[in-house]
């Protein structure tokens, strides 16, 4: 029997498979790449005895990898708070999916596991912009203020290090990365004792102090659009920006173009919480685009798409006429 897990890159992704390893120990084959490279599930042969579990990716972007794996004898559980569309019904398919605001993937496993790792769940909303939840759960698992201060600072690195084009383009391969995790059941001797995380830090302010400098390219009240330099430095800051942004502008929705190296542009968006239209919903107008209801994204916005994108976006969350 092969274990695999396939996660997503990021902080939630990271966290969530943190804590299942931390509950079972074994041996597992990990498939993962950046935040974007979400269709992991073609990437897995597994057949009858195999178990496969996904870890903060779309199931809606991944089913026919998921039918093809439950068709060929694998079993898949399921973890996920993006928009899923309907659950296959398969006696091989456990799936954990919640897509509520206030949930990470991470959450989910967290409740899965009855709170055991529960210091890496905060980590994970933290880096996934549910700072609030984080708090709350902090504050009822007993951390003090600079223990929290810890993993808000941990998460949001972990969730840093995701975003790129490629895997070139980040510090550390998030596969390596969860290597480095593995032996720590808590997440602040992680952030005291791990050498790499310290690099990942020093990266993180090296690349948000340029990113702070830059402009809106657009903007009217209620919407803004950045247009990042073609650099892995902003590629790499595209994400802890666009959250920093819309905690900034609370109001406002914002969004974030990075230029891909083949043309075109991945796209960030994060949206208000009283926004009429979720990120999600905006983002699946365009190809390759989904989410959740407060952040979203296009995995790849076409040159000849940008004006129209431009519009949309002003149109749906600018002011109405």
């Amino acid at each position: 029997m092969t274990r695999y897990f396939a996660f997503n890159g990021d902080a939630d992704g990271l966290c969530a498979l943190q804590q299942l390893r931390l509950a079972d120990a074994g041996d597992a084959t990990l498939v993962t790449g950046v935040k974007r490279d979400i269709r992991l599930l073609e990437r897995i042969d597994a057949g009858p005895g195999d178990t496969v579990t996904a870890l903060d990716i779309s199931l809606e972007q991944n089913r026919a990898g998921l039918m093809r794996l439950l068709g060929a004898g694998a079993r898949v559980d399921y973890f996920d708070h993006h928009h899923a569309g309907e659950l296959p019904g398969h006696a091989g398919l456990r799936a954990h999916i919640d897509e509520g605001p206030e949930v990470c993937t991470s959450i989910l496993v967290d409740r899965h596991l009855d709170g055991c790792h529960r210091r890496w769940a905060i980590t994970a909303a933290f880096g996934d912009n549910l700072g609030g939840v984080a708090r709350a759960l902090a504050a009822r698992s007993g951390l003090g203020e600079c223990e929290t201060a810890v993993l808000e600072q941990l998460g949001t690195c972990l969730n840093y290090n995701a975003y790129g084009e490629c895997v070139a383009d980040l510090h550390f391969d998030p596969a390596e990365l969860a290597r480095h995790m593995l032996p720590f059941a808590d997440p602040l001797a992680f952030a005291a004792q791990c050498g790499p995380y310290a690099v990942l830090c020093d990266g993180y302010e090296d690349d948000m102090a340029r990113a702070r400098c830059l402009a809106p390219a657009y903007e009217v009240p209620g919407a803004a659009l950045l247009v990042l330099p073609d650099a892995p430095w902003a590629r790499r800051a595209i994400g802890v920006l666009a959250n920093e942004l819309v905690r900034g502008r609370p109001g406002d929705a914002i969004g974030l173009l990075s230029p891909k190296s083949g043309g075109g542009f991945a796209v960030s968006v994060r949206v208000p919480a009283h926004s009429a239209t979720g990120a999600a919903d905006f983002c699946r107008g365009f190809e390759t685009g989904g989410g959740r209801r407060l952040a979203g994204g296009i995995n790849h916005l076409p040159d000849a798409e940008v004006e129209r994108f431009t519009r949309s976006f002003a149109d749906c969350f600018g002011p109405r006429s």
